[in-house]
């Protein structure tokens, strides 16, 4: 434990504490004393026995839709939607994303991370954007969410493909899939 504290604290405060396989930002929580520390580890434990402690990066939250495309055509992208945490959420956890509306879509990144992780179907790719223009990219989901007020069915609508379309274009993915190991 005494290890784990130093380096946690050789990444500076705020940190991020969060289960390591969850979703939705379900048990996450910004750290921003050390003395808080122990109890938001709980907090993430309660979700997954495995705890990530990850430092603030100071960025625009970028994230886009990609879809696989038919035979060897490359994969399509949606527009580019920027997180915009608004209102009384200090991060984008669980309520800003599902609950308040409390997000906004602006423009503009992702297939080279779906193709170099060799995902197939569809994924959500999530950027950090630094202040210097360095790119991060934060994470690959390869199953995002799905619900009206998810990003991945919302940047596929403002890119012109509605919730049934793309729906059927992920059956249709999966059914034209071969079987096996690839």
């Amino acid at each position: 434990p005494a290890a784990v504290r130093r380096a946690i604290d050789a990444l500076g405060y705020p940190v991020f504490v969060k289960p390591a396989r969850g979703g939705s930002s379900i048990g996450i929580t910004k750290v921003t004393d050390p003395d808080a520390l122990d109890a938001s580890i709980e907090v993430a434990r309660r979700h997954d026995p495995k705890v990530v402690v990850e430092a603030l990066v100071e960025a625009r939250e970028i994230e886009c839709g990609v879809l696989q495309s038919q035979g060897s055509a490359p994969p399509d992208v949606s527009v580019v939607a920027e997180i915009v945490v608004v209102g009384e959420h200090e991060f984008y956890d669980f309520d800003a994303k599902y609950l308040d509306g409390a997000t906004r879509l602006d423009r503009q990144f992702a297939a080279r991370a779906f193709e170099a992780l060799s995902c197939e179907g569809l994924a959500r790719v999530d950027f950090f954007l630094r202040p210097d223009g360095s790119v991060l990219v934060n994470e690959v989901n390869t199953m995002p969410g799905f619900t009206p007020t998810s990003m991945f069915p919302l940047v596929w609508a403002a890119s012109g493909v509605d919730y049934p379309t793309l729906v059927n274009r992920l059956l249709q993915s999966a059914l034209d899939r071969p079987l096996g190991l690839r």
